[in-house]
């Protein structure tokens, strides 16, 4: 301190009054500019310092703040290898966590999981946990956690709706860390199936598979996600109102930004919107288009939308109607579709047109439709050139071993406002055509059980949903013809067969690209449905919201694979601190 006085004595105070003394001997005039020349100066540092200032720190977000959405229904099974609705879902996925993750570009990174690998055979895959995992009662999470969860969702009286996934799988624990389990046979969509959350085993192994369902600790559920219940808020008559959660400070990964997360619970869609439109919630999901538009949008809301990989389409059974054993019309009828009207009309342009069994936003997806020769007039054409012909009612027909086939058939469909409304559509544009058209339609549970599953249709307008691991499989192998398999255009195409094993086991990213590339090509040749469209996962949430990705939505519980990066605080550091 003597030292610092000793300079300013010895420096900086005879210049100063050297200064000041020069200052006063100015005339008014020069003491004016000069002070004019010490603003500029003055203000010109500031405006250099905040720029260097605004180069170098950056906004980066931090914990805080809070989010409250509106779901409709009641969960019943907030477990993982029991989820049914897509309120389980949407409580699952923020409580669980399991070796790995799905972020929303698709990508399956650790979880729990510090490394794994996988045999070069492809049926043995190693899994080493990283340290220090826990549930959110504070228990330690360990192998012997995950072996439990495998063995229940294996068990045939508990019933997981995750049981295919791990049918003849084989579990062994190593030790504490480490664990391995062996395929019957490669399936490389397998790492999927380890995003399963883990269930804690001290607090499960006591409840018996006949139990399973009945526990409490299906709705007052403990696991090692993001968020952890802080508490449960029930009604006078102990209905489920609402879950507040709170941010897991133990989480395998980097604990979650927004600190709360309140899930209210409604009855039906329309108290939703109404809870919406008053402001009790910030965000709501799965809205319709129709209903989007009818919304009272609150000031600081934002609409997100990214299409769906549920491929909507026209799928003919052969087996059910001669008719579409002619190629030329099954082309033609594709021709004369206006599927830029469907996504207009029907869906508010929430929603994409596709030309293949294969989801629009994968890296596989390829449109081979030839544009040029979409539209009535090619339709028309076609089925000319194959002897089409109207008769006395209007109705096209070919007249086939020395008798007249026409062109009539039925479209089964379901009875929904939107899929009604493609259907008439359809129905409109194939009567233009020369076609006669039936439409039937059926409540969902009577489509699903006396007409899907016996194949009791000429044809059937319906949604396909494929997961994330883009196997298809089931949709389109000639082995899947029959329920409970899901072809149902009924196709069998011995390419695309030998292409749908060998995708399932290739683990190489190029070499399946080559091969769905050339499934598709097969099927466009074959045309066995029109693929119609694609509709919107539509999510109406805050704008104080941020980096809420929501590019790869399979069901809408994945609006939360990666929560733990929402944020809604932010600061402004320097960024060599960061």
């Amino acid at each position: 301190m003597k030292q610092i006085k000793n300079i300013l004595n010895k420096f900086f105070w005879p210049i100063f009054y050297k200064i000041i003394k020069i200052i006063k001997s100015f005339s008014i005039t020069e003491r004016t500019i000069f002070y004019f020349f010490v603003i500029i100066f003055i203000i010109s540092s500031l405006s250099l310092l905040n720029k260097i200032n605004e180069k170098f720190i950056v906004e980066t977000p931090v914990e805080g703040g809070s989010l409250i959405e509106g779901v409709v229904g009641y969960p019943r099974f907030i477990n993982p290898i029991l989820t049914s609705s897509n309120v389980d879902k949407d409580l699952s996925i923020l409580i669980y966590s399991g070796l790995l993750k799905i972020t929303p570009n698709g990508e399956i990174i650790k979880d729990l999981a510090e490394s794994y690998s996988i045999s070069e055979d492809g049926f043995v895959y190693n899994f080493k946990l990283k340290d220090n995992l826990y549930f959110h009662d504070g228990t330690p999470l360990t192998t012997e956690d995950i072996e439990f969860t495998i063995n229940a969702t294996q068990d045939n009286i508990i019933k997981s709706s995750k049981r295919a996934n791990w049918d003849g799988v084989e579990i062994k624990r190593l030790n504490d860390k480490e664990i391995q389990f062996i395929l019957t046979q490669p399936y490389s969509p397998f790492l999927e199936n380890l995003s399963l959350g883990i269930l804690p085993k001290h607090i499960w192994e006591n409840i018996s598979p006949e139990q399973f369902a009945f526990s409490q600790f299906n709705i007052e559920a403990i696991g090692s996600g993001p968020y952890k219940i802080d508490k449960i808020k029930r009604d006078s008559s102990s209905i489920l109102e609402s879950y507040y959660f709170k941010a897991f400070e133990d989480y395998a990964l980097p604990r979650a930004y927004i600190s709360k997360l309140i899930i209210k619970f409604y009855l039906n869609e329309s108290n939703l919107l109404d809870a919406y439109s008053k402001g009790e919630i910030e965000s709501i999901n799965s809205i319709t288009p129709d209903k989007l538009n009818l919304l009272k949008m609150n000031k600081d809301s934002e609409i997100l939308s990214t299409p769906l990989p549920r491929i909507f389409g026209v799928f003919f059974n052969q087996n059910e109607n001669s008719v579409f054993t002619h190629k030329e019309v099954r082309i033609a009828l594709n021709r004369a579709v206006n599927k830029k009207q469907i996504i207009n009309e029907v869906l508010d342009s929430y929603g994409v047109t596709i030309a293949s069994p294969v989801p629009y936003k994968s890296t596989y997806y390829v449109d081979n439709e030839d544009e040029e020769n979409m539209g009535m007039d090619s339709a028309k054409s076609i089925l000319e050139e194959n002897g089409w012909k109207l008769n006395e009612e209007g109705v096209l027909e070919k007249t086939y071993k020395k008798s007249s086939i026409p062109l009539s058939f039925s479209i089964s469909t379901a009875n929904t406002p939107e899929l009604k409304s493609v259907a008439e559509l359809l129905k409109g544009k194939w009567e233009e055509l020369g076609a006669e058209v039936h439409l039937k339609i059926f409540e969902i549970g009577d489509l699903n059980q006396n007409v899907i599953r016996p194949r009791q249709y000429d044809s059937i307008l319906f949604g396909e949903v494929i997961g994330h691991n883009m196997d298809l499989f089931a949709f389109w192998h000639s082995s899947q013809r029959n329920d409970p398999g899901l072809n149902i255009a009924m196709y069998a195409n011995i390419t695309t067969d030998n292409l749908l094993e060998e995708i399932r086991i290739t683990t190489n990213i190029e070499d399946k690209k080559r091969k769905f590339e050339e499934f598709q090509k097969e099927i466009y040749d074959d045309v066995p449905a029109i693929f119609l469209y694609s509709p919107d996962f539509i999510y109406v949430t805050s704008s104080k919201i941020k980096n809420n990705l929501i590019n790869q939505i399979t069901v809408p519980s994945d609006r939360f694979l990666d929560v733990s990066n929402w944020y809604i605080k932010t600061d402004k550091i320097w960024r060599l601190f960061i």
